[in-house]
């Protein structure tokens, strides 16, 4: 792909991030909006409530009716384009870092030895099949409970980070839950939400009473979608914290920590809704900083060598990273350096030694898959000498 792969990464990230933000503000918006509906006295029949703001020196009134007004509006707006479009770009980032880019990020041969279209299938089967399940899982009598179906979902979810993370590189599996959760958000506004809004404009636009069993699925694949928001966020943003998604226990970092998201955003909903809580957000904090203890206390040790001096360290780089990493890339698929770190040079390799430390030696993630073959001995060789102040010339 060269250096036009990297514009269409810059790009396809950029609208990502844009389109995520509409999307996700317009659904804290309305679930906020629906938790702060009161009913007027002189509200008419129908009105579920109504609610009266302030915002950028204009005045606002928003009115909510029980299923739908009496008579539809010349020109109605459909919050659909914000969730299709985090959706579609999200879908083409995957595809281009982990379908085109399979080899390098995706498939880790030391766990299973997979041909590109293989990864692949099983990707795309995992986005899929993520979509089934959720969707049979809220038509069955366990949708009907929040609790429950939060409880199962979130098992679900489980289960599916451990599975993958035994298939794909560890971040290619982080992604790939990610990608399960916002196929399933976006799929709700597809395949539920929109249709049945589109169902009771047609029926009241023919005379009938509407239906309020849609109004009533679509408002439960709606809230869903808001406890989904925060995990999703943290899984977007994970890839620049490796002691996340790196390692044999990535799966329970992820889950833990899609506790917080959730407890978090429940304490907000509860918020808007007039209950203050602070109990259960401190059940979301507690949450992130036991992830975080046992995170860090279960890390094996790194092994304490003597410093090697930087004629071993450099033998060591240029063995495992200068492929990647250096001013003229030579690993296929990697056009220019990633980040712009380049350890060809005794001052680029310095210049970067914290991160090369928690990249290669705190945590396994670099090199990728270890396609290489980096040992432990060569990690700790690396970490005394940087440990030692990386000293260069010796």
């Amino acid at each position: 792909m060269g250096e036009w792969g990297a514009w269409a990464n810059l790009a396809i990230r950029w609208l990502h991030l844009i389109a995520g933000i509409a999307w996700i503000g317009s659904s804290f918006y309305f679930m906020w909006l629906d938790s702060h509906l009161k009913k007027a006295p002189e509200a008419g029949e129908g009105v579920a409530g109504e609610l009266w703001s302030v915002h950028s020196g204009g005045f606002y009134r928003q009115i909510k009716f029980m299923v739908a007004p009496a008579d539809m509006p010349d020109e109605l707006h459909w919050f659909k384009w914000e969730a299709y479009t985090t959706w579609i770009s999200g879908f083409l980032l995957l595809a281009l870092i982990f379908y085109v880019g399979a080899d390098l990020n995706l498939i880790d041969k030391a766990k299973l030895p997979l041909e590109t279209w293989q990864a692949i299938a099983i990707g795309l089967a995992s986005l899929a099949g993520g979509w089934l399940v959720y969707d049979g899982l809220c038509r069955s009598p366990i949708g009907q409970n929040l609790r429950v179906f939060g409880a199962v979902w979130f098992l679900v979810l489980t289960a599916a980070a451990y599975g993958l993370g035994r298939v794909f590189s560890d971040l290619g599996a982080f992604m790939h839950v990610g990608a399960i959760i916002g196929t399933v958000m976006a799929a709700n506004v597809f395949m539920i939400i929109i249709p049945n809004q589109r169902k009771v404009v047609a029926q009241v636009l023919a005379g009938q009473a509407p239906d309020p069993a849609l109004g009533k699925q679509a408002k439960q694949r709606s809230v869903h979608n808001n406890y989904m928001t925060l995990p999703v966020l943290l899984i977007m943003i994970s890839n620049h914290y490796p002691m996340v998604f790196a390692g044999p226990f990535s799966w329970l970092w992820l889950a833990g920590l899609g506790v917080a998201g959730w407890t978090i955003r429940h304490f907000f909903n509860l918020k808007n809704a007039g209950r203050f809580e602070p109990q259960v957000l401190a059940m979301g904090a507690l949450a992130f900083v036991t992830v975080a203890v046992i995170n860090e206390t279960s890390k094996p040790k790194v092994v304490e060598v003597a410093d090697p001096g930087y004629a071993a360290v450099r033998a060591i780089v240029d063995r495992h990273c200068v492929m990647c990493h250096s001013a003229h890339p030579t690993h296929r698929g990697v056009p220019t350096a990633p980040n712009g770190a380049m350890f060809d040079t005794a001052e680029g390799l310095k210049g970067r030694a914290d991160k090369i430390y928690e990249r290669a030696v705190a945590t396994p993630s670099m090199p990728l898959g270890n396609e290489t073959h980096m040992t432990d001995a060569e990690r700790a060789q690396l970490g005394a000498w940087i440990k030692a102040g990386a000293k260069v010339g010796s």
